[in-house]
């Protein structure tokens, strides 16, 4: 199971090939996802700090690269599978925000 480490929070174990973003609210981390999941918001930010978060997808490309985050170690954690060991740092958190994270992304 790959450990995932955020910066100012604790590690965790997530399930192989689970969304970072549910492995990270499943485990108290307060990420946003105003979109549900969908790679449109770019409010599910994640800067990787160690790790191999896999290959971007299409649709992370596109929206990353529309909304100028050409960045390669940003990802939206929507669209990282966990396959291994990461250390991230979350860009937003709800607790930030005067609302809250959006809908639950699906698996």
């Amino acid at each position: 199971m790959p450990k995932i480490t955020v910066e100012g929070f604790e590690t965790f174990e997530a399930k192989d090939g689970q969304k970072l973003v549910l492995a990270l609210e499943d485990n108290g981390v307060p990420i946003m996802h105003r979109c549900g999941g969908n790679a449109r918001c770019t409010t599910c930010r994640v800067e990787v700090l160690s790790g191999d978060a896999g290959p971007v997808t299409e649709a992370e490309n596109q929206i990353l690269s529309t909304r100028n985050f050409p960045e390669p170690n940003i990802r939206l954690s929507c669209q990282v599978r966990c396959q291994g060991d990461l250390t991230v740092k979350p860009v937003m958190l709800s607790t930030d925000s005067a609302t809250d994270a959006g809908p639950r992304p699906q698996e």
